[in-house]
């Protein structure tokens, strides 16, 4: 059988650059995301129109941690620090929080194992999405409260725990 294709990209290679979230609203935030960092002004008729439909996705009540994530990242990029610190407050809900660390992983997900001698590696969307989390708690104007800095090296801490012994991470992102 024949690869979906949808805009140039093949549709399996996109779920897993979506974090294994296959919906529109996460594609509309990874482009709304580049767009901002090229960078286009928020006032750009494209980026206007993708923050909107973004704001509208924000608003609903069952959205995926990976695509929060996302949005918190966009709107932190976009100057509204309205929506970035309320996506950020839901995030925290949700943060797992171990040995002195911040991370977020996807719902269902078994806990990992405590083994001896064992470090365990996160899934790359795990990686990614905290990641994504991190970058929007360290983009804000102004700068970051200091609680939110305190926040963010508890994120960088668990980051920084999953690099592989070459430096490099499962993620590509």
């Amino acid at each position: 059988e024949e690869p979906v294709v949808l805009c140039g990209i093949n549709k399996n290679f996109r779920v897993s650059l979506q974090g294994g979230v296959n919906d529109e609203v996460t594609l509309a935030a990874y482009i709304t995301i580049a767009l901002l960092e090229i960078p286009l002004p928020v006032t750009h008729s494209v980026v206007r129109n993708a923050l909107f439909c973004l704001e509208t996705a924000a608003n609903q009540k069952e959205i995926h941690v990976y695509t929060k994530a996302l949005l918190a990242y966009a709107f932190a990029l976009a100057g509204n620090r309205e929506k970035r610190k309320a996506l950020l407050d839901l995030l925290e809900k949700e943060a797992v929080r171990k040995d002195g660390c911040v991370h977020w992983q996807r719902p269902g997900k078994e806990p990992e194992a405590d083994l001896p001698h064992h470090r365990y590696r996160a899934p790359s969307a795990e990686v990614e999405m905290t990641s994504y989390v991190l970058m929007a708690y360290l983009t804000s104007q102004p700068a970051p409260a200091h609680e939110e800095l305190s926040f963010a090296s508890l994120i960088a801490k668990w980051i920084s725990s999953q690099q592989n012994p070459n430096g490099g991470f499962s993620s590509t992102q």
